[in-house]
């Protein structure tokens, strides 16, 4: 059965079914799914829900997307029925099952869809070596990229310097090479690529400049966001800036 969309565009606060008709609504809509649907819980701003519709589309799978309106202080039934554990987005749902966290998401839909567009390389060192740096991206960087816009002075400086030195090794990593699995845009690139959308925001907010310091890592963002699938991804940059400094002022950070 066809499903309507009932999202909306990024960057907007508010869904066009508020509250709790909203989710009752959605909840109606799952349980008339036909099985091989697909929906995706989301938030516009976060990066890990990026990947998932990065990799959506380069696989050509259509899907439903369903924003979490108030992600902060009222999640949604369904995301707490599908994520219990997390309670967290990218969630997808496919053939009623919800599979949870971004890696796990982007390896199923490779797995499930395996017949175009691998994401995945069939060489099991080359699938090892994008996983490592997927999980150095997360663990590091990822810690350093929030520490940048949540924290001043000293703290700020030593944060923006572990983000750069790791952004250098990232370019390291990629080298020459048109994407980070060579010619074929793959798994670490579908990762990377989504928080190019805030390197603005950690431009401004501590003084530097990314192209600056890493050249060739600026070239592979110019050469990723020519593809559809990144393209139409990634939020506008200065729409997620404006978010952190919403974001700041609501958790009391000056």
């Amino acid at each position: 059965m066809p499903l309507p969309q009932l999202s909306y565009k990024q960057g907007a606060e508010t869904s066009p079914l508020p509250g709790r008709k909203y989710r009752e609504k959605i909840l109606c809509l799952i349980n008339q799914m036909d099985e091989d649907e697909v929906v995706l819980l989301g938030f516009w701003t976060s990066p890990y829900v990026m990947r998932v519709k990065i990799a959506l589309a380069e696989k050509g799978v259509h899907y439903y997307y369903m924003e979490e309106g108030n992600l902060f202080k009222n999640k949604s039934t369904l995301l707490l029925k599908m994520n219990p554990v997390f309670k967290k987005v990218p969630v997808i749902i496919h053939n009623d099952k919800p599979i949870c966290e971004s890696l796990i998401i982007l390896q199923y839909i490779d797995d499930v869809w395996n017949d175009r567009a691998p994401i995945l390389s069939e060489d099991p060192y080359q699938r090892a070596k994008a996983r490592f740096w997927v999980d150095f991206f997360d663990k590091k960087m990822a810690d350093s990229g929030r520490r940048m816009w949540a924290s001043k002075g000293a703290d700020q400086e030593a944060a923006k310097k572990e983000f750069i030195e790791s952004l250098k090794l990232l370019e390291g990593e990629l080298g020459e090479k048109p994407y980070f699995g060579g010619d074929r845009f793959g798994l670490l690139d579908i990762a990377l690529i989504p928080f190019s959308c805030r390197f603005y925001t950690y431009e401004t907010l501590c003084n530097f400049s990314v192209e600056k310091e890493c050249p060739k890592l600026i070239e592979w963002v110019k050469r990723c966001s020519l593809r559809e699938s990144v393209s139409k991804s990634l939020p506008d940059q200065y729409k997620v800036y404006d978010f952190v400094l919403e974001f700041k002022k609501m958790l009391g950070i000056n």
